[in-house]
């Protein structure tokens, strides 16, 4: 396979200066160790067919080309996972919140009163004012599941 691509320089034409880091370019040496290039950034050349990193001027495998371009989606789709958790512990707490604002505005009528949804019965302020029987909530939703008999 063809070399890194070189762009021809100054120094061939005349000028009696040399860059000595060209002359390691033209002869196919990095100016950085191999391990050193991470290949972020990929030119995807149509016409040659091939693949190589414009840092450090060397030819990258395909699959190594493929890994970074899936590792790039992957990081997205973590990123959008990650917010969509968020969005669902937003929405949990707004449940609750709404439940509260919706239980102080039927407190705050002065001749109603809000209704147990189960028993029927209502619950007034006082009933809860020196704390509340609690029960997991886990087992309520079993109790809820579970058929009547």
């Amino acid at each position: 396979m063809a070399g890194p691509p070189i762009e021809p320089q100054e120094y061939l034409y005349g000028p009696k200066v040399v860059q000595i880091e060209d002359l390691r370019v033209a002869r196919g040496l990095t100016r950085r160790p191999l391990s050193s290039c991470r290949h972020r950034q990929l030119v995807y050349d149509d016409k040659e067919r091939r693949v190589w990193c414009q840092d450090c001027e060397q030819e990258v495998e395909a699959f190594d080309a493929f890994l970074s371009v899936v590792g790039v989606f992957q990081r997205a789709k973590a990123e959008i996972d990650r917010r969509r958790r968020e969005l669902e512990e937003v929405e949990k707490f707004r449940i609750i919140s709404r439940a509260a604002k919706a239980m102080d505005a039927a407190w705050r009528k002065r001749d109603t009163a809000p209704l147990c949804p189960h028993c029927m019965t209502a619950i007034l302020p006082e009933d809860v004012a020196n704390g509340v029987a609690e029960c997991s909530k886990s087992l309520a939703q079993a109790r809820r599941k579970k058929p009547t008999k």
